[in-house]
């Protein structure tokens, strides 16, 4: 059997794993890298180079930064300020919306999540209003907002990767050229039209902890938090400016909370969310397999010719953008956006086309996981807190993906053209 072959087999088989989650996916994930050297498709060194790749070490610093901001409580003080101003229940999902939205373009998705779901509920709780209408477009601004930035999100760092292998790389915002338009539609439309689809759910199980008391954390721990999160975020930006590795300003600022006491060292490596390090590592080799052997080049061939002999870069840019949205939905968009990444490249290459224009579709379209309750770990936090159903999600998430679906296709062409 060819290497190529081999691949293509150990990419179906992730693809199916990823969907059904029978197994845990850094296990998928490590079962192909793993898989790969047994078959002698890849050697040790290059299967397991994505686990020293720099961005795995941006991710693990940066899991600790953000990890400062939530064990000193300056993730809920900056959530609870913002949330309390507002004085309906659509002001609230505005406020909500848009502090998740700015928190999660620079920490966690998942974590800016779940350090403000309690304080909505909380919130719910005292104004009486539905817990259920404002928890839904919470995750979905967590997932709106993971492409404000170069480290929103980890599909966002997956396909940097993607291009820095061929000498082109993305700017630390310019994944918001398209990602803020999308946030502010979204805000938008969960408060006016949107509103009507959001649930309103009674009850619901109290399957969130209290919110947690931070008063006995001292104030200067939680200014410095804040502090050393501001200047890594400021050395990011202005790397090319200050020849920093954005890795490197990470570990300083990541080494700058512990050194300090700001977080302890176990609460440091607790924060270290090790499933997505196995992931990203683990498919970071499928990644390679794909290209060394051929196999993402033959996948890139059989797409165009489907399309035609000249097609359309429009209609690939949307082929691929809803591709992507169709997996997110069903797997890990960290996952869905590591399959498709030097998929999207080879195809890219194949026509002569700018690389970026259609890894720009990739990731958004990758974001794009508001239809099932499966879409992203905030997703499946809220069901039992929101009392959904699965219809719940693809009810009020579908217009979503519309919608984004449409933003991008007009603003992609613009400022991300195929033949510059």
């Amino acid at each position: 059997m060819s290497p190529s072959t081999i691949t293509l087999l150990f990419l179906l088989f992730a693809v199916v794993m990823f969907v059904l989650e029978k197994i845990p996916l850094g296990v998928t994930s490590m079962i192909v890298c793993c898989g790969l050297v047994v078959t002698g498709v890849l050697d040790v060194k290059i299967a397991f180079a994505g686990f020293i790749d720099s961005n795995v070490i941006l991710f693990v610093a940066m899991f600790i930064v953000g990890g400062a901001l939530f064990e000193t409580g300056m993730a809920n003080k900056i959530g609870g300020i913002v949330t309390r101003f507002a004085k309906t229940e659509k002001m609230l999902i505005i406020a909500i919306m848009v502090i998740v939205g700015l928190m999660s373009g620079v920490l966690s998705n998942t974590g800016t999540a779940a350090v403000l779901i309690p304080v909505v509920i909380g919130i719910a709780a005292k104004s009486g209003y539905s817990k259920s209408r404002l928890l839904m477009p919470l995750v979905f601004a967590a997932a709106m907002g993971g492409n404000l930035s170069l480290i929103g999100a980890p599909g966002n760092l997956i396909a940097q990767s993607g291009l820095a292998e061929i000498g082109l790389s993305f700017g630390f915002f310019e994944y918001a050229i398209v990602g803020l338009p999308i946030l502010i539609c979204g805000v938008i439309f969960y408060a006016t039209i949107g509103y009507k689809l959001l649930p309103d759910k009674q009850g619901g199980e109290v399957a969130v902890e209290e919110v947690r008391d931070f008063s006995d954390v001292p104030k200067w721990k939680q200014v410095l938090s804040v502090v050393i999160l501001i200047l890594t975020l400021a050395a990011m930006i202005f790397e090319d400016k200050i020849g920093i590795k954005l890795c490197v300003s990470g570990c300083v600022g990541a080494l700058a909370l512990i050194v300090t006491g700001v977080i302890s060292e176990k609460d440091a490596l607790k924060s270290i969310d090790l499933k997505t390090i196995f992931l990203f590592g683990g498919t970071l080799s499928l990644a390679s397999a794909l290209s060394e052997t051929g196999a993402g080049e033959m996948i890139a061939q059989k797409v165009v010719g489907a399309l035609g002999d000249n097609p359309s870069p429009y209609i690939l840019t949307f082929v691929v953008f809803i591709l992507c949205c169709v997996l997110t939905n069903f797997m890990s968009n960290t996952a869905t956006t590591a399959l498709m990444v030097p998929i999207c490249i080879s195809i890219a290459q194949g026509m002569g086309a700018d690389p970026r224009a259609v890894l720009m579709a990739c990731v958004i379209g990758g974001s794009c996981a508001y239809a099932t309750p499966i879409g992203m770990p905030a997703n499946t936090m809220v069901i039992g807190a929101g009392g959904y159903s699965f219809m719940d999600y693809v009810k009020a998430g579908t217009p979503m993906i519309v919608i984004a679906t449409i933003v991008s296709m007009i603003i992609l062409p613009i400022a991300f053209p195929f033949f510059p």
